[in-house]
């Protein structure tokens, strides 16, 4: 076998239950792309030789006969993720040389199933941006490029995205708060699933904001997303929210029937000024889907134009709670004061030296909307908001749709730099597609389906009903085949 990093999961399971080839090369193989990669900015902490150590365990593992489906699968994990004895920087400069002393429940999961952890990957810090700009590494760099321009990943989970897409690792772990995986998958033409909220344990995740979080897997195909998510979720009773349900075989749901099913396309989705390619590979989903079996209805999400606004409060204002906890006192960056300086002065010093510029706005933005003032105007109205968008979707699944497409993106990966400048609301608008899922707990998928007139990845999205990822897994399948994406970016780092 040849550039092993280029399998699947689904391929490399097989291949190392078959015997034809070794965890051990695989990761050697991973390895040796990730060193020739720097120029990608993907990986932000190298692991070699504990990838190594854990890849030859799981030969031994295989070789017993005792292997889970991602036995000896080498990944890459989100720097959100707390991974033990290893750096966990969120991205940010005020968690700098942070190593935490416990693994988070999603990774050692995967470690549990036999994965292979090649190190952590870039995002924007903590987890705040739509183009992997506000990292402390420097940005990611997506695989992709027109013009000789730089493009952006996407983001946060712009690492996860751009080391899968290529082939830096076999699959990646993401987190979405607002789309944050699967904007990034859909600008660099892999698959990325958001689960339900609450089907991946939240604990050992550096939180931004803890009513939306959620961890999905990044993967090259909808098969390996399924096989990923399933080693990835359980409950843990360390995480309140973490749901006590059993975890199904997602890959033996990708059936590929969907005859008789109904896909919702929402009308309130077709904004002002959508490109026409965009609405072009809408329609064609669609056509796709109703090819397959399924039927097609418009339905109506009508509070969906509320989804941003609400959105950007909820957030920072979850933010600014969760970040008020570094301060500089037991762990992470702490500004040199001077003389005469107190605990007042180390908390303003040390978060303004340690937080960026965006993770700042967003906590002031937190911080006002929850502010005594303010709290009834901002923050509870959009939390009532929040409670109709959720109404919505209920409506739409009880009247028998059985999942919704939508387009995953606004447009095309951009050039790196140029949104990051402008008004931050520009950025913010990245996200128009994919917040209601995480405002309403609901699963979400983003499928690679096609390319604009540059060249470039576009990503169509599915939605699903609350814990039957399964179900959506197989629409995606579905949506995968009969759109035959299989472009790759020439490779040029």
């Amino acid at each position: 076998m040849t550039e092993l990093n280029k399998l699947t999961i689904a391929a490399a399971r097989d291949a190392l239950k078959a015997g034809d080839v070794t965890s051990v090369e695989l990761t050697r193989a991973c390895l040796t792309e990730i060193d020739a990669a720097d120029a990608l900015g993907a990986f932000v902490h190298k692991t070699p030789d504990l990838a190594l150590e854990q890849a030859a365990a799981a030969d031994t593992r295989i070789k017993a006969g005792d292997a889970p489906d991602m036995c000896g699968i080498p990944l890459g994990i989100k720097d959100l993720f707390c991974t033990k004895g290893v750096n966990s920087q969120a991205a940010s400069a005020i968690l700098n040389g942070f190593r935490p002393e416990y693994e988070s429940t999603v990774s050692q999961n995967l470690l549990d199933a036999g994965a292979v952890m090649l190190g952590k990957l870039n995002m924007d810090e903590f987890a705040m941006g739509s183009s992997n700009e506000t990292s402390v590494y420097g940005n990611a760099v997506n695989p992709w490029k027109v013009d000789g321009r730089n493009l952006t990943p996407g983001g946060s989970s712009g690492g996860s995205a751009s080391a899968v897409a290529a082939d830096l690792c076999l699959a990646a772990t993401g987190t979405d708060t607002g789309g944050s995986i699967r904007q990034p998958a859909a600008f660099t033409g892999i698959t990325g699933i958001k689960p339900t909220y609450g089907r991946c344990s939240r604990w050992g995740i550096v939180a931004f904001a803890s009513s939306l979080d959620q961890a999905g897997p990044m993967t090259k195909d909808v098969r390996d997303a399924a096989i990923m998510l399933e080693a990835m979720c359980g409950h843990d009773p360390k995480d309140s929210t973490s749901a006590d349900l059993p975890v199904p075989n997602f890959e033996a749901m990708l059936t590929g029937d969907i005859k008789g099913k109904v896909i919702g396309i929402p009308r309130e989705y077709r904004m002002d000024g959508m490109p026409a390619e965009i609405e072009k590979l809408w329609s064609d989903g669609s056509a796709m889907l109703k090819d397959a079996g399924a039927e097609i209805r418009d339905i109506s999400l009508p509070h969906t134009k509320y989804a941003l606004p609400a959105y950007y409060v909820i957030a920072p204002a979850e933010a600014s709670s969760n970040l008020a906890r570094y301060d500089g006192v037991k762990y992470g960056h702490r500004a040199k004061l001077a003389a005469g300086d107190g605990i007042n002065d180390m908390y303003e010093k040390t978060r303004a030296e340690g937080f960026g510029d965006e993770v700042q706005r967003r906590v002031m933005v937190g911080t006002y909307v929850l502010s005594a003032g303010f709290y009834d105007a901002y923050y509870n109205r959009a939390r009532r908001v929040r409670n109709l968008i959720k109404r919505d979707f209920e409506t739409v699944f009880a009247e028998g749709v059985d999942a919704i497409l939508t387009p995953a993106t606004p447009s095309a990966a951009f050039g790196l730099g140029e949104m990051a400048d402008a008004d931050p609301v520009k950025m913010y608008l990245n996200d128009v597609f994919t917040v209601t899922v995480n405002l309403a707990g609901l699963p979400g998928i983003s499928v690679p389906a096609g390319l604009d007139a540059q060249g470039l990845p576009l990503g169509l999205q599915l939605i699903g009903r609350p814990w039957e990822e399964g179900d959506l897994l197989n629409f995606a399948q579905v949506l995968e085949d009969r759109a035959g994406f299989v472009a790759k970016p020439a490779k040029w780092w």
